[in-house]
């Protein structure tokens, strides 16, 4: 399961925004869990009880417990403390 030191990334294997944070924390290295909410229902109902009963994805959360919905680029870059080029 998860580190609770790690950011877990909640999403689905045909989202593009879900493979583009994936993508994202690769590239910069950044270590994160990856929870398919297809494959797991548990994490597909926490995801629905965050986001007002829809399964927005990505849905991230973050080791401070903070989370953030279907984020662009510059917001993750933000939240991670990168400059994006």
């Amino acid at each position: 399961m998860s580190d609770n030191n790690n950011i877990v990334l909640y999403g689905t294997n045909w989202c593009g925004g879900s493979r583009r944070v994936s993508r994202f924390f690769d590239e910069h290295e950044i270590p994160y869990d990856y929870i398919n909410i297809d494959a797991d229902k548990k994490a597909a109902l926490f995801v629905e009880s965050v986001n007002r009963g829809f399964r927005s994805v990505p849905t991230i959360v973050w080791p401070d417990g903070s989370l953030l919905v279907e984020p662009s680029l510059s917001e993750l870059a933000k939240k991670i403390g990168v400059d994006l080029p």
